[in-house]
């Protein structure tokens, strides 16, 4: 299968940000998920929105799941960049559990960042 750069960047978003959330349980896993959108990209009001949503809506073992999903898919990536809305749902769609891409295209949705899927999130 052909990876494409902007895959892979959506796999460098969420491994930073779910990775990070393991290491530090202490931290709020919607204000580290936001951040990490932010540095692709993403709008400040929507990373804020996305990430409260995945946080109540997914599981800490989930949001891990997305995160190695997003760092595998990552692999062999030379090209880091911004992020478009449909490279976020389609890295979700590598978990396994069929919540996840679930709750990640219900939260790009929710968020407002479905409207113009080629744009940054």
């Amino acid at each position: 299968m052909t990876r494409h750069p902007s895959f892979s960047r959506v796999a460098a978003l969420a491994a930073v940000g779910i990775t990070t959330l393991s290491l530090a349980a202490c931290v709020n896993p919607s204000a580290k998920i936001a951040t990490s959108l932010e540095g692709y990209g993403f709008q400040p009001a929507q990373s804020q929105c996305v990430g409260d949503r995945l946080e109540a809506n997914l599981s800490l073992g989930q949001l891990q799941q997305l995160g190695r999903a997003a760092k595998a898919s990552r692999e062999g990536d030379t090209t880091p960049g911004r992020l478009t809305a449909s490279d976020f749902v389609r890295v979700s769609g590598q978990v396994k559990d069929p919540k996840v891409p679930l709750e990640v295209g219900k939260a790009a949705a929710a968020c407002g960042i479905l409207t113009d899927p080629a744009s940054p999130l």
